[in-house]
């Protein structure tokens, strides 16, 4: 039978790869020196080539080495994988989850949720990060999140989505606009209004400009915040459109602006739960919005 390299073995590769050093990698994976210098002679017999030249300036991978390298790499994401997917199976939702964030959300949604679900499962340690949808996106492809809060659509290599909410838009201006004397609107009553928009890179802005296609964002302004975005339809400079959750959660309360819907079919945006494809937290993360919809749709949130 054909002997094969252990997980420990391919762990020392990939930190001596990582390090360039026999020292620094021992004390990296918590082992002496020579221990890890014999497991990785041992790997190179099982294999039957040299994976690394040592010399006085360090340890560089061989050719060998480096291919070796990207094998060991995914068979450790895959060992990883398979101990998270069978304590899932065992226990979902339970131990750390970190859930990535963005910001037209996180402010609005989570403290609404946050203890709702921490009474759903108690066993959850949440490891919250506040970014941009790309991001998200990226840290769930590098297995730096196991799953998102997004608004939907976003289209997005290897990302799996799940949609758990809609969340419609409202337009907000200064009680003097000429809008607000209506009590709703349609997307064509903002054919000819510039609106006040998030800067480029946050998805509310396209979701917003596809949402009333017949409208235009302003190109001398661009907020960075909803709660800055408020600010300046406060001061006249305009109107903009806020999704509901954020007005529902009070973004607008105190400040003097006129709120309007609009008529069906309502314009919005969907919030949905991503997670990275053939992660072994798919149904977790399925769970979890699934979660926070029965929150939202509870008449007393819990």
């Amino acid at each position: 039978m054909t002997q094969l390299p252990t997980l420990r073995q391919l762990q020392f590769i990939i930190a001596l790869a990582e390090h360039g050093s026999f020292s620094r990698a021992a004390e990296a994976v918590f082992v002496t020196q020579p221990t890890l210098s014999a497991a990785i002679k041992e790997l190179e017999t099982i294999l039957g080539t040299v994976l690394v030249e040592r010399g006085a300036r360090g340890a560089v991978l061989t050719p060998a080495g480096d291919a070796v390298l990207e094998r060991a790499r995914r068979v450790m994401t895959e060992a990883e994988d398979l101990v998270i997917a069978a304590q899932a199976a065992g226990e979902p939702l339970a131990g750390p989850f970190k859930l990535g964030v963005i910001p037209t959300i996180a402010p609005f949604l989570l403290p609404q949720v946050l203890p709702a679900l921490r009474t759903r499962f108690p066993d959850i340690e949440l490891f919250l990060r506040e970014d941009l949808t790309d991001r998200l996106f990226d840290a769930l492809r590098d297995r730096r999140l196991d799953a998102a809060l997004v608004a939907l659509p976003y289209d997005a290599p290897m990302i799996e989505t799940h949609a758990v909410w809609s969340d419609e838009f409202l337009f907000a201006a200064p009680p003097d606009h000429p809008l607000t004397h209506r009590k709703t609107l349609s997307p064509a009553d903002l054919a000819d209004e510039p609106l006040l928009l998030l800067e480029d890179g946050h998805c509310l802005r396209d979701h917003a400009l596809a949402a009333c296609s017949t409208g235009s964002a302003r190109s001398d302004f661009a907020a960075t915040s909803l709660h800055t975005l408020v600010h300046m339809v406060k001061s006249g400079l305009g109107a903009t459109l806020l999704p509901r959750m954020a007005v529902d959660a009070g973004l607008v309360d105190r400040m003097g602006l006129e709120v309007r819907a609009f008529d069906p079919p309502v314009a919005g945006r969907e919030i949905g739960v991503a997670w990275r494809k053939g992660s072994a937290r798919a149904d977790e993360a399925i769970q979890l919005g699934d979660a926070i919809r029965d929150i939202l749709e509870a008449p007393d949130g819990a």
